[in-house]
């Protein structure tokens, strides 16, 4: 049975693309404050991808990723992913920590990461996912409620095998949000990913007047 995320018309598209738009412009602003340097970002592509072809949008499915999910609960249901590339996010890593610890070394990119580097990984993907989701409440007016973050650092297949493998069932493509944001000293590009269930999509676009 195909689910309403395969068969979205324009007008539901370009509703969804602005969602997009205002969740990720919101999730730059929390960024920029929380690593104390100014940010901009250019406007976000916005697509419905298929599962089987996301990994390409990435680099490749063997391209290291870092991927924050969160759950969603309360009126509305699913999961949302920050995915940056391994490289990428070391460029957030060495911000934060350089920010917040004049002690730190900036390390190179192949290394592996600390547990404290880790940790701050998760909490830049928890700001961000958490700050989209929030602008997603207001705009909706309903009650979206994240979960605590998991980080998993993986190749992009694997890390994309999660929302292809709990809702494939019932859908086979999600929203994907491509953001690019400058700072002074880097450009960076994360990818939001946004899989909510059939009811809860349909409880979007009626909030957006996009039904």
């Amino acid at each position: 049975m195909e689910s309403q995320m395969e068969n979205l018309n324009q007008n539901q598209m370009d509703a969804l693309k602005e969602m997009g738009n205002i969740g990720a412009g919101n999730a730059i602003t929390a960024l920029s404050q929380l690593l104390g340097k100014r940010i901009s970002m250019k406007v976000p592509v916005v697509k419905m991808v298929e599962f089987k072809h996301m990994a390409e949008f990435l680099g490749g499915p063997e391209q290291l990723i870092a991927g924050v999910l969160v759950q969603i609960s309360g009126d509305i249901n699913g999961i949302m992913m920050f995915l940056v590339k391994k490289e990428c996010a070391r460029e957030l890593i060495n911000t934060l920590m350089t920010e917040f610890s004049h002690d730190y070394a900036q390390r190179d990119e192949a290394e592996s990461f600390t547990e404290l580097e880790n940790s701050a990984l998760q909490e830049i993907g928890n700001i961000l996912t958490s700050s989209y989701l929030g602008s997603l409440a207001n705009l909706i007016n309903k009650r979206v409620i994240p979960s605590t973050p998991m980080l998993s650092m993986d190749m992009a297949n694997a890390i994309l095998s999660v929302p292809a493998i709990e809702f494939g069932k019932d859908a086979d493509c999600a929203l994907l949000i491509e953001s690019l944001f400058d700072s002074d000293i880097y450009s960076v590009s994360g990818y939001f990913l946004l899989v909510p269930d059939d009811t809860s999509l349909n409880i979007i676009l009626t909030c957006l007047g996009a039904k």
